[in-house]
């Protein structure tokens, strides 16, 4: 896409910043694969990760999207905007569902408002740092700056 910047200045910054979105993704997983030990793998409880409502369903889930998020962070070459950018929208469509059925039996990840306020706002940093963590060529940069000047 010509519009999204290529060899942003702050792009190791992005990175970092997705980096640590897979981190707590993990984290919080973790947290809640101990919390909710024992429990079904879709509880509707109070059990709570961070102050987040969690069940082992969702928890496990967390691992994989951080792990996803970090694998790509490692890898690089693209494929860490890539992976940040699909997630991102994966996360948008997560939240969003769970907040349409926050109060209702089919919330089979045990979603909390926090839950979702949390959801959606790591989903909006990793869109961010999918957008401006592209790498290209001098040509595609160039592109870039030439497609960023013409409106």
């Amino acid at each position: 896409m010509a519009h999204t910047p290529v060899n942003h200045p702050a792009r190791p910054i992005y990175r970092a910043i997705g980096g640590l979105v897979g981190l707590y993704f993990v984290l919080f997983g973790v947290l809640g694969l101990i919390a909710s030990a024992g429990n079904d793998v879709f509880a509707q409880d109070d059990t709570k990760a961070l102050g987040q409502g969690t069940n082992l369903g969702f928890s496990l889930l967390s691992i994989l999207l951080g792990a996803v998020i970090l694998f790509g962070i490692v890898i690089g070459r693209n494929l860490d905007a890539a992976i940040n950018q699909w997630l991102a929208y994966v996360l948008f469509v997560l939240g969003l569902g769970q907040l349409a059925f926050l109060r209702t039996d089919a919330n089979i990840f045990n979603f909390s408002i926090i839950t979702v306020i949390v959801v959606l706002t790591l989903g909006m940093v990793l869109l961010m740092a999918g957008m401006y963590g592209k790498v290209g060529t001098d040509e595609e940069q160039e592109a870039w700056q030439k497609a960023r000047l013409v409106l």
